[in-house]
C-alpha cells in the first residue's frame, strides 16, 4: 500500500497531476501563479515552487520565462505503479552470458546508447578535474602510495565523511574504505557477509550487476516484490526473511536501477528495523542519491542503522568522475573484514585519483556542478517521456523517477523486449531488455531506457524508430 504524501508540496503536486490526468487541466493551460496558489492554499511560496518543480521534473508542466507554468503539450505515458510478483523462492543465478551478449552492443560509439548503464561523460567537469589532478600529482608525496593502504586516502575519507555530516549523519572517516568504484565496494561487502551457497535477497527487477555478483560467488537469489515508486515491499521481505533465512539483502533504496524508485524515509526506517530483528545485513547500493530532482538529497537506509548492519556503498562515478573509478563503503560492523579483503585483493585504489578528488571536494564547486547536472537530467527525463508519448504504443506505461537517469517501461503484451532489442540494434540503437534484470529472465515486455545523455535530434529519431519497431512487433 502506498504511503500518503508526507509533505505539503508533494500533496499539491499530486493534486495538480490528478487534474491533468483527468483532463481538467489540458495541454497549454496556464497554472495559477505561485503567488495566487500560495495565497489560496495558505502555504509559503517555496512550497508551491517545489510542487511546480516536481511536476516539471515529471514532464507534466513546463516553465515559460516571465510567463509562468503551463501544462505540457504532450502528456507523458501513464505511470507504471504496480509492484512485481516474483514467487519468492531462491534460485541459482545464471545470467552472465545473457547479460554480456547484450551489454557488448552498448560499447560501440555509433550506437545510440539508450541501453547504457552510464550517463554521458559530457555532463561532468572533466577538464577542471584534470587540472586539479595535474596540480595535485606534482605535489604528491612519493610515500603516499603506501601511506593509505587498506582504507584509502585520509583526506578523501574526511571529505566523504563531511558529505554524510551535511545530511545529518555521523560516519567516522576511519570507518570508511575507499574502493575501485562502487562495484568493488559491493563485491567486498558481499564477500564479507556471505559464503558460497548462501541466499541473498534482491529486488524484482534488480540491477543485473547484482545478479552477476551473486553468480560469481556461487550465491542464490531471492527476488522479492518491488514497487516502482517506493521500492521493495516490506511484507514480502518479512516473509522471505522468515521462510528463506537469507544471509544478506542487496538493495537500492534511492532511485533503484532499473525502476528508479525512491523508498520513503519512514519505509527505510522500517526496513532497517525489520532487518535488525533478523540480524540480517543490508548491502545498500547508493550510487544515484546525488542525482535527486527534489530540493533535498534523500537519506540512505544507513541513516537509521543503530547496529552496524548496513554496509553503505557509493561512488563518484555517476555524479562527478566516471573514469576515476573511486568509490567507498561504510561497512559498519564489517569494517575490518572489508578492509582486509580489500588489502588481499586489489590492495588500494588509484592514489592520484583519490588525491585529485579530495582536493576538488575541499576547494568547492561540487555542489554547483551537481545542481546543474540535476537540472539537465530532469530536463532530459521530460524529453524522453514526451518522446514515449509521441512515438510508443498508447498502452505503454513508464516510471517517473524523482532522480537518477533511468526509465522503466512496460510495453503492451505481445511486444517481446528481446526481439525489440535485436531489431533496434540492427538500426544502431541499444536498449536494455527486461529479462536481464531477473534471475528467471522475467519482464519479457519491459525495457530500461537511459535519459542520461543530452537530448538532440539523434535521440528523438531513435525513440521514434523504437516506437515504430514496437508497433510492428505488436502487429505481427
Amino acid at each position: 500500500m502506498l504511503n500518503r504524501p508526507s509533505k505539503r508540496y508533494e500533496a499539491l503536486a499530486e493534486e495538480i497531476e490528478a487534474s491533468i490526468r483527468a483532463g481538467t487541466l489540458r495541454p497549454g493551460d496556464r497554472l495559477p501563479s505561485v503567488r495566487q496558489t500560495a495565497a489560496s492554499r495558505g502555504v509559503h511560496p517555496s512550497t508551491v515552487f517545489q510542487a511546480y518543480y516536481r511536476l516539471e521534473a515529471r514532464g507534466l508542466v513546463r516553465a515559460h520565462a516571465r510567463s509562468g507554468y503551463y501544462v505540457a503539450a504532450a502528456t507523458p505515458p501513464a505511470e507504471l505503479d504496480r509492484a512485481s510478483e516474483p514467487d519468492g523462492d531462491s534460485i541459482e543465478v545464471d545470467v552472465g552470458e545473457r547479460v554480456f551478449a547484450i551489454l557488448k552492443a552498448t560499447m560501440r560509439r555509433d550506437v545510440v546508447p539508450l541501453g547504457s548503464a552510464f550517463p554521458s561523460p559530457l555532463l561532468f567537469p572533466l577538464a577542471r578535474l584534470a587540472r586539479t589532478m595535474a596540480a595535485t600529482v606534482q605535489k604528491l608525496d612519493p610515500r603516499a602510495s603506501v601511506d593509505h593502504l587498506q582504507q584509502g586516502n585520509a583526506d578523501l575519507r574526511r571529505q566523504i565523511a563531511l558529505r554524510y555530516l551535511a545530511d545529518g549523519m555521523h560516519v567516522d572517516a576511519d570507518d570508511l574504505v575507499v574502493t575501485n568504484g562502487a562495484m568493488e565496494a559491493l563485491h567486498l561487502s558481499l564477500a564479507a557477509v556471505t559464503r558460497p551457497g548462501d541466499a541473498v535477497v534482491v529486488e524484482s527487477p534488480t540491477f543485473y550487476a547484482a545478479l552477476q555478483a551473486l553468480e560469481q560467488r556461487g550465491l542464490r537469489a531471492i527476488e522479492v516484490a518491488t514497487h516502482p515508486r517506493e521500492g521493495i515491499e516490506l511484507g514480502a521481505l518479512a516473509e522471505a526473511l522468515e521462510r528463506q533465512r537469507p544471509a544478506a539483502c542487496w538493495l537500492m533504496t534511492n532511485f533503484q536501477n532499473p525502476l528508479g524508485g525512491l523508498m520513503p524515509e519512514a519505509k527505510k526506517r522500517e526496513l532497517v528495523a525489520l532487518l535488525a530483528r533478523h540480524d540480517t545485513p543490508l548491502i545498500e547500493d547508493d550510487v544515484y542519491a546525488e542525482l535527486h530532482f527534489d530540493p533535498r538529497r534523500p537519506l540512505p537506509a544507513k541513516a537509521y542503522d543503530e547496529h552496524g548492519l548496513v554496509l553503505h556503498c557509493s561512488s563518484f562515478s555517476k555524479c562527478l568522475a566516471p573514469g576515476y573509478r573511486i568509490g567507498w563503503v561504510a561497512p559498519g560492523r564489517w569494517r575490518q573484514a572489508v578492509a582486509r579483503l580489500k588489502l588481499s585483493t586489489t590492495l588500494t585504489a588509484s592514489t592520484p585519483a583519490e588525491t585529485a578528488l579530495a582536493a576538488y571536494l575541499e576547494h568547492g564547486g561540487y555542489d554547483r556542478h551537481l545542481r546543474k547536472l540535476r537540472q539537465q537530467l530532469a530536463s532530459q527525463q521530460q524529453a524522453m517521456l514526451a518522446a514515449i508519448a509521441r512515438h510508443f504504443p498508447a498502452a505503454t506505461r513508464a516510471t517517473r523517477p524523482d532522480g537518477g537517469y533511468f526509465l522503466w517501461l512496460e510495453l503492451p503484451p505481445g511486444i517481446d523486449a528481446m526481439d525489440l532489442h535485436r531489431r533496434a540494434l540492427a538500426l544502431s540503437i541499444s536498449v536494455a531488455p527486461g529479462p536481464i534484470f531477473s534471475s528467471r529472465a522475467e519482464f519479457s515486455h519491459h525495457l530500461r531506457l537511459n535519459y542520461g545523455h543530452p537530448w538532440d535530434a539523434r535521440f528523438e529519431e531513435a525513440m521514434a524508430a523504437l516506437g515504430r519497431l514496437a508497433a510492428t512487433i505488436r502487429a505481427a
